[in-house]
């Protein structure tokens, strides 16, 4: 029976509306993205973090560029950049941070074993996937040291897992990797090719092209504020004031792995200002005085951390100071432990020889730091005076368009992603339970179909069961109809 008039007017209102609602999802997903912003957790090779640090190699690791730890063994890599194109799939991510090994300790103070995997970047394009890295190993035997860039470090199994259409953040979880021929080579050898490495798992935020700033016409009385502030900022370099400071400080990662595990069941709070790096807080807003000349500095700084957990742990510290000179520095802080107080605690010690501003920005990145006898005390004596605490960064300002460092970006974190069809899902169960079988945890599906195919099923859905209820005869309109599945 042919459709009715008002049926038929319905149908194709709702096509329409559907049709319209899709066109401009699908003009806007062919964009290319960019990425900024995300983390890269990799462990690397847990059994060889455990080489290292065992009674064989009896070495250690270290942390740089402000890459951090989480979990019981990765390292998480921070502040993602690169693109994504939603149409092909492709990802090209970029991220910081470092990881340096060493161990073998030889008679004149070196070390056998050396070796720093830094900057990795993931490249995804046409269903493969590579990780790549920057890579310096001394070699096994001979000492010769190589230093390689972007190496095709390990391939990565992304069966199951299609890249197409992903809605920010993209999200991959547990994807396998296997060291390559070129990576056996930049390892030193320590393993060959076809090894499986740990699972790699990222999550990057993606937006598209920012549109560029308005020209504007010139400004009278903005050129008169220019000037007038030119004038106050030679007052304050006269007074040896600066614009701006931060210093950033991550206390110490054993104590901050403490704090959260299984022994300290506990956590840190951020209060008035303080800001979160992944491996570092920001004390921020420093004010103070800074003499370019003598490379002196004294500074204070908002922000304060607090550290809580079992068995009494209650840790604050808040009202930080740095002072610096003779090139060293000490940064300082107001403690208050077990319910106590005590101000102006000069916690840690680090050298601050090249404190010299460039293009208005006096820079110390990384600068070792050990503990001092009143900071031992701080933490009731859970570290002697001497040991080595996390590095310090310290940036002041003395030009006003001269801008701090970037914090490490870790993204906005990986959600739920929507729940894939009954036939992907099969897909990418069988693609997982072969990986596991061969090198290790599957691939979580985190990439499902875009709801532009989901609207475009509906509408032929409805548009079908109201072609079938006209056809229907009366005494059939009434009987119950086959049960839907999802």
């Amino acid at each position: 029976m042919p459709l009715s008039r008002s049926t038929r007017a319905l149908a194709v209102a709702l096509l329409a509306v559907l049709l319209g609602a899709l066109l401009p999802a699908a003009t806007a997903q062919a964009a290319s993205r960019t990425v900024q912003g995300g983390r890269l957790d990799w462990g690397i090779k847990s059994s060889f973090q455990g080489y290292v640090t065992g009674p064989i190699a009896s070495g250690s690791w270290s942390l740089t560029g402000g890459a951090a730890t989480v979990g019981g063994s990765q390292f998480r890599f921070h502040s993602a950049t690169g693109s994504y194109d939603p149409d092909t799939g492709a990802l090209n991510s970029g991220f910081s941070g470092g990881v340096h090994f060493t161990g073998h300790r030889k008679p004149d103070g070196g070390n056998e074993l050396d070796l720093t995997i830094s900057r990795p970047t993931v490249r995804i394009s046409g269903g493969s996937g590579t990780l790549h890295a920057d890579m310096v190993s001394k070699e096994r035997g001979t000492g010769k040291v190589s230093r390689r860039s972007q190496v095709p470090l390990a391939s990565l199994g992304l069966g199951g897992i299609d890249m197409k259409g992903g809605s920010t953040p993209i999200a991959l979880t547990d994807v396998p990797a296997t060291l390559t021929s070129q990576g056996a080579a930049a390892f030193a050898g320590y393993y060959t090719a076809g090894t499986p490495l740990d699972p790699i798992s990222l999550s990057v935020d993606t937006e598209g092209a920012a549109a560029g700033p308005k020209p504007s016409a010139p400004d009278e009385k903005k050129d008169e504020g220019e000037q007038k502030e030119k004038a106050e900022k030679k007052g304050r370099e006269k007074a040896g004031r600066f614009e701006d400071a931060a210093v950033d400080w991550g206390v110490r990662r054993t104590f901050r792995e403490y704090v959260t595990g299984s022994i300290g069941q506990g956590t840190w709070t951020l209060a008035d200002g303080a800001q979160d790096g992944g491996a570092l807080f920001r004390f921020p807003q420093g004010k103070g005085t800074y003499d370019p000349k003598k490379r002196t500095l004294d500074a204070a700084f908002g922000g304060s951390v607090r550290f809580t957990g079992a068995h009494g742990l209650d840790l604050r510290f808040a009202g930080v100071t740095v002072a610096v000179a003779t090139g060293e520095g000490t940064l300082s802080a107001d403690v208050t432990s077990e319910g106590r107080t005590t101000e102006d605690v000069p916690l840690i010690t680090f050298p601050a020889k090249d404190l010299a501003p460039k293009e208005g920005l006096a820079l110390l990145t990384e600068a070792p730091a050990t503990l001092t006898a009143d900071g031992a005390e701080a933490f009731n004596s859970l570290y002697r005076a001497g040991t080595v605490m996390d590095p310090v960064s310290l940036a002041v300002a003395v030009d006003e368009k001269a801008r701090l460092p970037a914090l490490p970006d870790l993204g906005s974190g990986p959600t739920a992603a929507a729940e894939p069809s009954k036939k992907a899902a099969e897909k990418a169960s069988a693609a997982s339970a072969a990986a596991s079988s061969d090198s290790g945890p599957g691939t979580g599906v985190l990439l499902a179909a875009g709801g532009g195919a989901l609207l475009l099923v509906a509408a032929g859905a409805t548009f079908f069961a109201l072609r079938r209820r006209a056809a229907r005869p009366a005494d059939a309109a009434t009987a119950p109809g086959p049960s839907r599945t999802s």
